[in-house]
């Protein structure tokens, strides 16, 4: 009997699969406990629209994704902060830090996404990824200056 799985389901596949399983596992245990539903041609149409659905949402999603990189590494941000002897900085530049000084660039960007290995503590140009979807990753350009 063929079935498309409604969600995911070990050593049988993932949801939105058209798996094709005993019929007695389909009608006993799959389709009653909501694991399932039957591939009659209705329901493959239907779960056709809802993957053209979401790869469309998906593809919306990457070119917003895209759209923002570019302007993100349009801009530079510039991060002032308090120096001491040897222009050694009090504290560190944060991924809060950063998201601040976008913010004030008119680009808003969840600090989550902002990814810095580790604080930056010295003065100078710093290039710092932004992840923004999973496959588009921007490079900042951050200054890091005394104030």
């Amino acid at each position: 009997m063929n079935i498309i799985l409604t969600e995911d389901v070990e050593s049988l596949g993932s949801a939105g699969d058209l798996v094709k399983v005993k019929d007695g596992f389909a009608r006993n245990y799959l389709i009653p406990g909501g694991k399932a539903m039957a591939a009659t041609t209705q329901n493959v149409k239907m779960l056709e629209h809802q993957r053209q659905l979401v790869q469309a949402r998906l593809n919306k999603l990457k070119t917003e994704a895209q759209q923002l990189a570019r302007r993100i590494e349009e801009v530079s941000c510039t991060v002032a902060k308090q120096v001491g002897e040897e222009d050694k900085i009090f504290g560190a530049v944060t991924a809060a830090d950063i998201h601040d000084s976008l913010a004030r660039e008119g680009v808003t960007v969840d600090r989550k996404k902002i990814l810095l290995d580790e604080p930056l503590k010295s003065l100078g140009i710093f290039t710092v990824p932004v992840k923004l979807h999973q496959d588009v990753t921007a490079q900042l350009k951050v200054w890091v200056v005394k104030e």
